[in-house]
């Protein structure tokens, strides 16, 4: 991984993050014997068909106490079932492999698991059309192989943590470019129907990359309102997580570039 080329949306709160809601295995995320309860460490698979890419991430994420990589693949055929079994929270997944690339790993994961882990697929060029298909396929977020590593921690701690959208100018200029063949009056009507006035305004709050504290005070409510408005938000419309909440509210035209 190389110098640093993004910059990484800060936690809610600058703490230290454990597994974040919808993770994979769904177990009890606490460790024994010591008499206090500690936040073990985040499951992480690798799946990249580099050695020296799976290398790198390992010594880099490996060295944080919070982190453990658990497996690694070096194709996406050898990862879908190496998911499945191993059941981690962060699947870190090249989005060109060989066999089975990042997007049709990424949907095989998601669709054949009852609480898959969350998946940032790792790519070369941040514009790239794979990239946007990987995000519709289910992935929260992407990194670039040329990130440094304080900002590759950083983005782990932060889709585990599932408040926030990880690198959200980029999402948008993404969805921006990729998504406007595909808006309608009748999709955003649509979408307009399903949510309530202030869950639309949450959405709207949500596709600028604002944490759940940010978008409380931003509508001077609660940070407990907006965590029950953004559940309802992912609900209605039918996604997982907060950037196919984004994805979808460009892709029908509810948002516009610019």
């Amino acid at each position: 991984m190389g110098g640093a080329d993004m910059t990484t949306e800060r936690d809610e709160d600058g703490h230290t993050a454990g597994a974040g809601e919808g993770s994979g295995d769904g177990g009890d995320n606490r460790g024994g014997g010591s008499g206090r309860e500690q936040p073990r460490p985040l499951r992480i698979v690798l799946a990249d068909d580099e050695r020296m890419v799976r290398t790198a991430l390992r010594a880099i994420l490996g060295a944080e106490a919070d982190m453990e990589v658990v497996g690694e693949a070096a194709t996406g055929a050898e990862a879908v079932p190496l998911i499945r079994e191993l059941r981690p929270d962060i699947v870190l997944m090249d989005v060109r492999m060989p066999e089975i690339d990042g997007i049709r790993a990424t949907e095989q994961v998601l669709a054949g698991m009852a609480r898959p882990p969350r998946i940032i697929v790792v790519t070369t060029f941040e514009n790239d059309a794979y990239v946007y298909d990987a995000l519709r396929a289910g992935a929260s977020g992407f990194l670039l192989k040329r990130s440094g590593a304080e900002d590759l921690v950083q983005a782990v701690r932060l889709v585990a943590r599932s408040d926030s959208l990880l690198f959200p100018a980029a999402v948008r200029h993404l969805a921006a470019r990729h998504a406007g063949e595909r808006a309608s009056q009748d999709a955003v009507r649509a979408l307009r129907a399903r949510l309530s006035e202030r869950e639309r305004a949450v959405l709207r709050q949500m596709t600028a990359g604002l944490t759940n504290a940010e978008i409380a005070e931003r509508l001077g409510v609660g940070p407990a309102t907006v965590k029950t408005h953004v559940a309802g938000v992912l609900a209605k419309l039918g996604v997982r997580d907060r950037t196919q909440a984004v994805i979808a509210a460009y892709e029908c035209g509810f948002v516009r570039p610019g």
